[in-house]
């Protein structure tokens, strides 16, 4: 058998984190208190469960890439977390991985595909590369198990709610990473939490705690994103099914034709879309008009949730870089005053590293 890795001089007990994307994966090497030591990114074929060539595929990507990126530092590495993006109602803590874990996790795919799927391919090439090695599942939805029950129900038949459907939502280690970054500012902010990037959701968070979000029961609720449409009318899904569609083709179209892709026709990228539009680009003007109106839109409803607002941050790939948004939003926002809108950079492997770092002996 071989044995777990440990870090290059270092102590064991330094957390390797793992998070898995839809066609990325970001591996980063943390102390338990969460400090940063060494990151990388690898990307694979959006395809690569099917129709990928074999080098293109998540296992053959890790194969060729993780074992030679960590060689040289590593030398007795313990402990590995990992981000899985939908826990369902089970999983609101860290928890150790086994066999019958995985099959559990396994159930919950169907709620987030583009992400809880890969996790689980790689918990399990880790696993067979390390058999020795603790893991830990850190969940996205954790961080909102304090979501109101007013805030986390759907009005929906009981029986379809005793079922479990209920709103979850997502994005919760950074939007707790953003919380606590934050609350150095004061115990008792009314915060606004914005992650945008490929994913985007909204979290109002008072104390510490999330009370109000806007992704639900998948991550496919809420704000426009990349490829994702948000929220939309359920009358024009039922449309949809009734002239033919098959669930496949609208879960398709939903998650990876909609969005800013859908919307341009051109880039699921916020960068591409203002080059685009400021060469007068019609597609891409219309998507950043409705990416801009949504999120506004959503960011009014946070601040009624709170009852005002005392900070927005802005986090994610677009709510960092896009310094054109953050211009817009200080000019719509003008209402809401006063404020202060900050970026805060994302960090989601710093929380899963002290959350491992925490939970492991």
């Amino acid at each position: 058998m071989t044995e777990p890795a440990t870090l290059a001089g270092g102590v064991a007990g330094e957390v390797l984190v793992l998070n898995a994307g839809s066609s990325s994966l970001k591996v980063s090497v943390h102390t338990r208190a969460g400090d940063c030591l060494w990151r990388d990114q690898r990307s694979w074929s959006v395809g690569a469960a099917e129709g990928a060539a074999p080098e293109e595929r998540l296992e053959a990507v890790l194969d060729a890439w993780l074992p030679g990126a960590l060689a040289g530092r590593v030398t007795g590495l313990s402990v590995v977390g990992h981000r899985v993006v939908h826990g369902g109602e089970r999983f609101t803590a860290p928890v150790r991985l086994d066999a019958a874990l995985l099959a559990v996790l396994e159930a919950l795919v169907p709620l987030a595909p583009l992400h809880n799927g890969p996790a689980l391919r790689v918990m399990r090439w880790l696993t067979r590369w390390q058999p020795g090695i603790t893991q830990w599942a850190c969940f996205d939805t954790a961080f909102h198990g304090t979501l109101p029950e007013a805030a986390r129900t759907y009005a929906i038949p009981a029986h379809w709610r005793a079922e479990g459907l209920r709103r979850f939502g997502f994005h919760g280690l950074n939007h707790q990473h953003v919380a606590e970054t934050v609350a150095r500012r004061g115990e008792e902010l009314r915060l606004i939490s914005c992650h945008l990037g490929a994913g985007c959701s909204l979290c109002a968070i008072r104390g510490g705690r999330s009370i109000a979000t806007t992704m639900g029961y998948t991550p496919l609720e809420g704000l426009v994103m990349a490829t994702r449409s948000g929220s939309i009318d359920p009358g024009l899904l039922l449309h949809q099914l009734r002239r033919g569609i098959t669930a496949e083709e609208l879960d398709h179209g939903l998650q990876q034709e909609s969005g800013l892709l859908g919307l341009s026709g051109l880039s699921a990228s916020m960068k591409d879309l203002r080059q685009a539009a400021a060469a007068g680009h019609a597609g891409a003007q219309l998507a950043i008009a409705v990416f801009r109106h949504q999120l506004l839109q959503g960011i009014g409803a946070m601040a009624a949730s709170l009852g005002g607002v005392d900070v927005i941050a802005l986090t994610g790939g677009i709510g960092e870089h896009d310094r054109a948004l953050g211009e817009e939003l200080e000019a719509a926002l003008a209402w809401l005053e006063p404020f202060e809108l900050l970026r805060i950079p994302a960090d989601e492997e710093g929380v899963i590293a002290r959350h491992c770092g925490a939970a492991a002996p």
